[in-house]
């Protein structure tokens, strides 16, 4: 496991290190995209990889602890037929085998993975694996038993903040210690509409946290407003990602297929050059055209 650096809002994320001053931390949230299929979840990642994201989530539940009782026998239409909803919760997650598949295709296309447990044994199940991070989704966020579990592995903890108090926000945060986390603003609604992104929120959690780097988790369509995350200071950007947004699933609509992955991973990378380090300077490549339109050309240091 590695260790925090000494900065206060770096974080270590297996061999990469996401905060102020570092690239930023790109994920490819698939999630439960793959609709439990290891072929699809192997075309993800490969998507994510050749885009260039750092990493890829996916998420991870115990259906009999994260459905409630008295849905379990509820019907519904899937892609496999007419099923009670905890045979389809069973039907979207993959198993111990599967996840040791996954683990060695993310190995081979040199893209780190982890995932979001919603609940203490799937905490457990995901600590058989040598993971950068864990993740909190924001429904998860009010859940003290599974924050205390997540403190409890060391592993640098990414918590999402959508449909979220900031009361609610800061008592997650006790609870996880602020020394090795990171906060991801957040919409949770799938998609989420431009003007209920309120992204100057990751400005406000920067000062509220000034110890805690924070990110930006998107539900939205479209890929300008989370490049506007970027620019606003996320050091770490998740979007949901799909092969097609046609494709059967509730997260589908809100996913970036893997064209829009691409330019989404470089225009952050322009970004990232673009945004400098705020100290005003004269270039060399300015001084032949000072030269040419500059009539009175004043001093410049030596």
């Amino acid at each position: 496991m590695t260790v925090a650096p000494l900065n206060p809002r770096l974080r270590t994320l297996g061999t990469r290190i996401a905060g102020p001053g570092r690239p930023v931390y790109v994920v490819g949230e698939i999630g439960i995209n793959h609709n439990g299929d290891l072929g699809t979840a192997f075309a993800l990642i490969d998507a994510a990889a050749e885009a260039g994201c750092d990493a890829v989530k996916f998420q991870k539940r115990t259906p009999e602890l994260c459905t409630p009782r008295d849905q379990w026998d509820v019907e519904r239409d899937t892609p496999w037929g007419r099923m009670t909803y905890i045979d389809y919760r069973h039907r979207v997650e993959f198993g111990e085998a599967d996840y040791l598949a996954l683990d060695e295709h993310c190995a081979k296309r040199g893209i780190d993975w982890f995932a979001s447990p919603w609940d203490t044994e799937a905490v457990a199940f995901l600590e058989k694996f040598d993971l950068p991070a864990h993740k909190v989704a924001s429904a998860c966020l009010t859940d003290d038993e599974l924050l205390r579990a997540l403190r409890a592995t060391g592993r640098t903890v990414v918590l999402s903040t959508g449909m979220s108090t900031p009361k609610q926000i800061r008592h997650a945060v006790e609870v996880l210690g602020s020394d090795n986390i990171l906060l991801c603003h957040a919409t949770s609604t799938y998609p989420a509409k431009a003007e209920e992104l309120n992204l100057r929120v990751i400005n406000t959690l920067q000062e509220e946290y000034p110890n805690v780097p924070v990110g930006y988790s998107g539900h939205e369509t479209g890929l300008q407003t989370t490049l506007a995350a970027v620019a606003l200071g996320a050091v770490l950007v998740e979007r949901h990602i799909t092969l097609d947004r046609a494709m059967w699933g509730s997260d589908q609509a809100a996913s970036v297929e893997p064209g829009g992955l691409t330019r989404l991973v470089r225009d952050i990378r322009t970004i990232e050059a673009a945004l400098g380090d705020g100290v005003k300077k004269v270039y060399d490549s300015e001084l032949a055209p000072m030269k040419k339109l500059r009539r009175v050309q004043g001093t410049l240091p030596a």
